[in-house]
């Protein structure tokens, strides 16, 4: 069963850093997507990063430079950077896995977290 478990999440004042991870369990090879959304209360989900094989990065326009998405294949563990923290990166941070599709947040994933808490404070 295929498994992805997020940390890292907390309170941190504006200005202030904090770093996410997540883990993938359950399968044998190096998922091809992995990607972090974020959801605040009564707000859609939004496609924060995607980190792809091959190397190919996306981020959404709000945290560009702010944030960065990097991976561990070996481990099956993608991390979010995240720096220059603003109130509005406040939301549960999710963690996503797929094996297959574009190299985008702008579609569903196979495998999704439980989330990770990330509350800034002004």
């Amino acid at each position: 069963q295929v498994r992805l478990v997020e940390s890292g999440g907390g309170s941190v004042q504006a200005g202030g850093s904090l770093r996410l991870s997540c883990v993938g369990s359950g399968y044998t090879r190096s998922f091809n997507y992995m990607a972090w959304f974020r959801q605040a209360p009564g707000k859609e989900r939004e496609g924060v990063a995607v980190i792809c094989t091959g190397g190919s990065i996306y981020y959404a326009d709000s945290v560009e430079v702010r944030f960065t998405i990097s991976r561990d294949n070996a481990e099956n563990t993608v991390y979010l950077q995240m720096d220059s923290l603003k109130p509005e990166d406040t939301a549960m941070y999710y963690c996503a896995a797929d094996l297959v599709g574009a190299c985008s947040t702008s579609r569903g994933y196979q495998y999704l977290g439980q989330g990770t808490q990330v509350t800034v404070s002004s």
